[in-house]
């Protein structure tokens, strides 16, 4: 029986309204310094606050989704995350606003990691992939939209007004995704122990094919976070000088991800995963060294690049998982998801340490440091069966 259009759609804007909100405060990090009178490197913390809980709530949304049921965790959960979004709005000060940001962190692993565990158990076949690249398109595209929509009503309005655009597109993506979203028909209650869940866990920490796993992934979302939170404090500046609305265009770049993991996918196919990763992450350095330069299309094609490369090698790491592991695969998924999301809070915390002293080149030099380390952790990955090309999306997006 096909898959309902309804399904399709709603899972895609459950992608769309978690990402949107995750990384919106890139573009408007110059005007957060401003108003609040705060350090540059300071404010990027708005940025880590999401990750950094969705880091520690990551391992136990799993079980709890397996206890309570799916639709009306993900329903319930973008409804409570305009809360926190409309409060970010009403901030007298930095510390309220990394206050909610990490309070809206807390409800995204409740829409994103719960739809994917819908997707596998309500769809079958052909279907699976349709849906969940539909989703991965949808949760890519939230990546840039937030950053868009923040920067460009901020330059209208102000950046409180950008939370404020954010609940209300939030508050229409939860109301789509609660009339359209079918009732879960394949679902059973878990029964599992505490004791059992944690034994997985610590099994996988013990797994050295799946710790290479997550080291791409902790490396990729640091490097990601890196580069779109301290790319914006020198474009604001000369030769550049970019408002927040041209800002939140440059994150167009991000758009390229869609075409980079099915690209990746393709070339893994013929010269396997170890190669494509070597290929990706090589594009990437390149792309890395092209932000340096004093011009604007140089920053842009860099940053593209990057992109590209750094999400084609978490697709590739996303469709090892599975093949890492004998048992427990959503348990695995829970640890890289951890892992990946602890990349991204230090991506927005350590180049702040270098800002000052060294600026842009000091987080380029950082985050070829990560690229060198993604590069490694893949030469432990063994051989495995013949490739049959990585799910369109199975965990996190950037």
């Amino acid at each position: 029986m096909p898959t309902p259009r309804g399904l399709t759609l709603a899972t895609t804007l459950a992608g769309i309204c978690t990402y949107l909100n995750m990384y919106a405060t890139q573009a408007i990090l110059p005007s957060l310094a401003d108003d609040f009178a705060a350090p540059l490197a300071r404010t990027s913390l708005t940025v880590t606050m999401p990750l950094l809980a969705v880091a520690l709530l990551a391992p136990f949304v799993g079980a709890i989704s397996d206890r309570l049921g799916r639709k009306r965790l993900i329903v319930g959960a973008a409804f409570a995350l305009v809360i926190p979004t409309l409060l970010c709005a009403s901030a007298g000060s930095l510390e309220a606003l990394l206050v909610w940001r990490f309070i809206q962190g807390i409800t995204m692993p409740f829409i994103f990691a719960v739809t994917v565990a819908y997707i596998g158990e309500e769809c079958d076949g052909a279907d699976t992939i349709r849906v969940t690249g539909s989703y991965a398109a949808g949760s890519i595209f939230g990546g840039f939209a937030g950053r868009f929509l923040s920067g460009f009503v901020a330059q209208l309005g102000g950046w409180r007004m950008s939370f404020v655009a954010l609940a209300l597109v939030t508050i229409l993506c939860g109301s789509v995704i609660a009339a359209l979203l079918p009732l879960e028909r394949r679902f059973h209650a878990s029964t599992g122990g505490v004791r059992s869940i944690l034994g997985g866990y610590a099994e996988h920490l013990r797994n050295p094919r799946l710790l290479a796993c997550c080291v791409v992934g902790f490396g990729m979302l640091f490097s990601n976070v890196a580069l779109f939170t301290y790319v914006n404090f020198m474009l604001v500046k000369p030769p550049f000088n970019l408002a927040p609305a041209q800002l939140g265009l440059v994150f167009a770049v991000y758009l390229v991800g869609i075409a980079a993991t099915t690209i990746a996918s393709r070339l893994a196919a013929r010269i396997g995963r170890k190669a494509t990763v070597a290929t990706v992450l090589a594009m990437a350095a390149i792309g890395l060294a092209l932000t340096l330069l004093p011009y604007l299309s140089a920053v842009i094609v860099g940053m593209a690049l990057v992109t590209a490369g750094l999400m084609a090698a978490q697709a590739m790491s996303l469709s090892y998982i599975g093949i890492s592991v004998r048992r427990a695969r959503s348990a695995a998924v829970g640890v890289y998801v951890t892992l990946f999301y602890i990349g991204g809070s230090l991506g927005g915390i350590l180049p702040g340490v270098l800002w000052p002293a060294f600026g842009w080149p000091g987080v380029v030099a950082m985050i070829y440091m990560a690229i060198a380390m993604m590069f490694v952790a893949s030469r432990f990955w063994h051989a495995p069966a013949p490739f049959a090309g990585p799910a369109p999306f199975a965990g996190p997006a950037a």
